[in-house]
């Protein structure tokens, strides 16, 4: 699972738990700049994941880690798909973020909002 929060003009996604061991990351810290928008969406977790390098795949269970998609890096950390949120980015490592998150319309409700207010 992750934490999600607005730490002055970067966002923050803090790894918890055991699922620093599966995504082989503890935290990223994305400059608000590169932050293009986020959504609640559930049904990713159904898409093809791409090739998994490094992390975790247990389809059902967990997807967890670094997987590279038609060209794009995306960072992984899901085990309940009800609670996923796809952070969308640009000119930054990965392509997006798409991570299990305890409220995942709060959570999508202070990015949108820290993106309004920086723009």
């Amino acid at each position: 699972m992750a934490d999600v929060r607005i730490d002055g003009d970067t966002l923050v996604v803090e790894i918890s738990g055991l699922d620093r061991l599966w995504a082989l990351k503890s935290s990223l810290s994305i400059p608000l700049s590169n932050v293009r928008g986020a959504t609640v969406d559930p049904g990713i977790v159904n898409e093809r994941k791409g090739l998994r390098a490094p992390g975790t795949h247990v389809p059902g269970v967990i997807t967890a880690g670094t997987f590279h998609l038609d060209g794009e890096r995306v960072f992984w950390d899901v085990k309940d798909p009800a609670r996923a949120v796809v952070i969308e980015l640009r000119d930054e490592r990965y392509a997006r973020l798409v991570v299990q998150v305890d409220d995942p319309r709060a959570t999508v409700e202070l990015v949108e909002k820290s993106l309004g207010s920086g723009r």
